[in-house]
Formats: structure tokens, sequence, C-alpha cells
């Protein structure tokens, strides 16, 4: 672990990944355990989000009680894989205001291609989370965080399920002030531009495309 990079190492998430990158687990399933994993992850990367008080009444009496300070979150998910995780997050933070960045990657040049852009307004004022299972040629995620910040993101932490090596060093390189947090890096990219091991194409495993 590094200060750019935490690596939730805790029994459940261990699990759930390997589960997922089991070839022969069902979109179903697959599906399923992302969301699960989502909440996991989302603990660790919530876990120091600012905090103020609010008076309060118990049945029993007035307390001072612990609450998040300032405006919602902001959820932003990479379409489409990012949903995974998004839907997931939402369970836990039902009222975190969502965008969305549609990139695609170039299959000849590995580059990010936007097509869509979508995100909540006052960023400047919201910590930013970025969702998108797989951190391969880290290009595409260091592309949406550019957007952001051009849209005044100012606080921002990036999420992914897996990472690869020289996708965090492109994100330290382009990004060196938003934190990564994953569940596992993974040794390294093939030819293709997918992580290895890995466990494949993480959007077609989810919806049950090629």
């Amino acid at each position: 672990m590094t200060e750019h990079l935490t690596v939730v190492e805790h029994p459940l998430v261990q699990h759930k990944l390997t589960l997922m990158r089991e070839k022969t687990t069902s979109t179903k399933t697959f599906r399923q355990l992302l969301r699960e994993i989502a909440h996991l992850l989302a603990y660790e990367v919530t876990r120091e989000l600012p905090m103020t008080t609010d008076r309060i009444e118990t049945p029993l009496c007035p307390m001072d009680a612990p609450m998040i300070e300032g405006k919602k979150l902001a959820l932003v998910s990479i379409l489409r894989a990012g949903n995974g995780l998004l839907d997931g997050i939402l369970d836990l933070v039902p009222a975190a205001r969502v965008g969305f960045v549609g990139l695609y990657r170039d299959p000849e040049t590995l580059q990010p291609v936007k097509y869509y852009f979508k995100v909540p307004d006052a960023l400047e004022d919201r910590i930013t989370i970025v969702v998108d299972p797989m951190l391969a040629t880290g290009n595409s995620s260091a592309a949406a965080i550019d957007m952001l910040k051009e849209a005044g993101a100012k606080n921002i932490r990036f999420l992914c399920l897996l990472a690869a090596p020289e996708g965090v060093a492109r994100m330290k390189e382009a990004h060196p002030d938003v934190p990564i947090v994953t569940a596992a890096l993974d040794d390294h990219l093939n030819d293709h531009g997918y992580i290895v091991p890995g466990l494949g194409d993480a959007g077609d495993r989810m919806y049950g495309t090629k």
C-alpha cells in the first residue's frame, strides 16, 4: 500500500473477488457479487468523510450526534461497467448525487473517446467518488477525472475493483491528488490492454455481452 493506493484486503472482499474471477461464474452471480463488494469498498473510500454534530432527541434524552458534514456526495460512474459499483454504493448512500461519464477505448490506440458527460452541480463543494471496476491502462480514468476537474471537482477519489500497475502509475502521474481504493493490484496488462490475471471484461460479464 501507498498513500496514493489503498488495497482493501478484508477477507470478505478477497473471497468475493475470487468468485468473480472464476470464468464459470454466471452473469447473475457476477452482478450480485459486484454489488456486494461495492458495499465493502464504499466503506473504505468513505472512511474519512468530514463530520459534524447535530442536536437530536433520542427516546431518552437530547444529544449531540455525529453527522456527515457538507453537501451530498457526488458519485460518478464511468459507463458502462461503473454502474455495477454505483448501484452498490447507492445502497449505502442513497441520497448521493449521481453523474455519468461515457468513454470507450479505441481498440487500436487504447485511448479514450468521450461520448457522454452529465454530472451534478456544485462539484467544487462535494466529495466526488469516481467508480469503474477496472483500472487498466488508466487512460479512460485519467480522462474522466480531467473532465470532472474542468467541471469544478476538487476533492476526488477513485474506486475500482481491480487495478494494474500500469494504470496506477498513469493515474499517479496525471492526478497525484486523487487517491485510489481497490480490491486488488494485479500483475500486468496484456497486449490488448486487459488486466492479468484479472477477470475478463467487467461490462461483458455484468451484462452478458461479448
